[in-house]
């Protein structure tokens, strides 16, 4: 009789962890949350400050909401050189690299990457002076009608925190 509860707590065990595995999966991010109001529909990103959340972006993500995306934030200007990549990132995405009063300087696609190494991925350059990056779903901005020299609300976003 003791061995049949014991396997039965191991078994109520295993069904409460599996219960609140998917409210930890879906929390993946610590980032900073924030709203940003886009061609009159609201977009939620996270927010990458530092160097290790910007390195990270969104790689190892199987999906991404069709209202979300992620800014990229730096405390100075970023050359045009700055390059942006893909590695173990599976989803396409479009970038819009914007100067600090939020226009948009620039917009790229950029194609998933499954290479073994970082070195394999193509690297999707600026070409122009940046401030932040917001990566959307590919196709985002079009959909929005959001052009080069257009205005995003990211200013408040890029202050430090």
């Amino acid at each position: 009789m003791k061995r049949t509860l014991y396997v039965s707590g191991w078994m109520v065990l295993g069904l409460f962890a599996l219960t609140l595995a998917p409210a930890f999966a879906e929390e993946r991010s610590t980032l900073e949350r924030a709203t940003l109001e886009i061609a009159g529909e609201t977009l939620s990103v996270e927010v990458a400050r530092q160097a290790e959340e910007r390195a990270q972006g969104l790689m190892d993500r199987d999906t991404l909401a069709p209202d979300a995306g992620m800014l990229f934030v730096y405390e100075a200007q970023q050359s045009a050189e700055t390059a942006f990549w893909m590695y173990r990132t599976r989803i396409p995405l479009d970038i819009a690299f914007l100067g600090a009063n939020g226009e948009v300087r620039a917009i790229r696609r950029m194609l998933p990457c499954q290479a073994a190494s970082s070195a394999e991925c193509p690297r999707y350059a600026a070409e122009v002076p940046f401030r932040a990056a917001l990566e959307v779903n590919a196709g985002y901005f079009r959909r929005h009608g959001i052009e080069v020299s257009d205005r995003l609300p990211v200013v408040p976003l890029l202050s430090p925190h």
